[in-house]
C-alpha cells in the first residue's frame, strides 16, 4: 500500500506536467508561427490533400532555425523556418518537404500526439515504482538505474512511432503520386543537414537510425507497389 501512494502521485504529476507542457507548446507555436505561403510547396501539398479527400492542408512555419517538422498536440502541422530556408536555397526539394508534412500527418492520424499524454504518465509511474523498489536493495544508485531504464523504454516507444509515421507517409506519398523516392532522398541527406550524425547508442535514440528508416521505407514501397525506386 505504501508503494501505491507514490505511484499514484507519479501518475497525477506526470499527467499534470504533460498538460502544462502541451499548453505551453501551443502558446509558443501560436506566438512564433505564421501560415506557410509558397506556391511551389502549396501545389505539392494540394496533392497530399487530394489523396486525403481534404480541400486544403494548413501548414505553418515555426520561426526557429533548427531543421524540423512537428505535429502539435492540437493536430496543427509545422515546419521550421530553418527547413524552409533549405528549400529556398535549393538544398531540399518541394517533394522532400511534402514527405515531412506527410510524416507529421501520420503522427496526427495515428494518434501519436494524444497517446504521448498516456505514455508520459505511465512512464512517470514506472520510474517511481522502479526507483522505490531498487532503492531498497541498492540505495542511491537505484533511482539512477530506474531513470535510465525508463528513458530506454521511452526511446523505444518513440522509435516505434517514427517507423509508423514513416509508413503512413510512404503510403500517402504513393497515393498522392509523389512516390517514396523524395522521402528516401531526404533521409539520405538529413544527417548532413541537421548535423545529427553522432554516435549516440541506438537504444537511447528517440528516432531510428537513418539507414534503418530508409530500409523500412523500401520494404513498404516494394510491398505496396511491387518495386522500390
Amino acid at each position: 500500500m505504501s508503494v501505491l501512494i507514490p505511484i499514484g502521485l507519479a501518475v497525477v504529476v506526470g499527467l499534470f506536467t504533460y498538460l502544462m507542457s502541451a499548453s505551453q507548446t501551443k502558446r509558443t507555436l501560436a506566438a512564433q508561427s505564421n501560415p506557410l505561403r509558397n506556391p511551389a510547396l502549396e501545389a505539392h501539398f494540394a496533392k497530399l490533400a487530394h489523396a486525403l479527400d481534404l480541400k486544403r492542408l494548413h501548414v505553418n512555419v515555426y520561426e526557429i532555425d533548427p531543421i524540423n517538422g512537428l505535429a502539435a498536440p492540437d493536430g496543427q502541422i509545422y515546419i521550421t523556418r530553418g527547413f524552409l530556408k533549405k528549400f529556398l536555397s535549393g538544398e531540399v526539394t518541394a517533394a522532400e518537404i511534402s514527405s515531412v508534412i506527410a510524416h507529421e500527418l501520420g503522427h496526427v492520424a495515428l494518434g501519436h500526439t494524444k497517446r504521448r499524454m498516456i505514455d508520459f504518465s505511465g512512464q512517470n509511474a514506472v520510474r517511481t515504482a522502479l526507483a522505490v523498489t531498487l532503492n531498497r536493495f541498492i540505495p542511491f544508485v537505484g533511482p539512477w538505474i530506474a531513470n535510465m531504464a525508463v528513458n530506454m523504454i521511452a526511446a523505444g516507444m518513440s522509435r516505434k512511432d517514427e517507423f509508423e509515421a514513416d509508413a503512413y507517409a510512404t503510403a500517402l506519398m504513393i497515393k498522392a503520386g509523389l512516390g517514396a523516392a523524395p522521402q528516401k532522398s531526404l533521409f539520405a541527406k538529413l544527417d548532413q543537414l541537421t548535423g545529427n550524425g553522432g554516435a549516440t547508442p541506438a537504444w537511447f535514440l528517440s528516432h531510428p537510425k537513418t539507414k534503418d528508416r530508409i530500409k523500412a521505407i523500401e520494404a513498404n514501397e516494394k510491398r505496396w507497389t511491387g518495386t522500390a525506386s
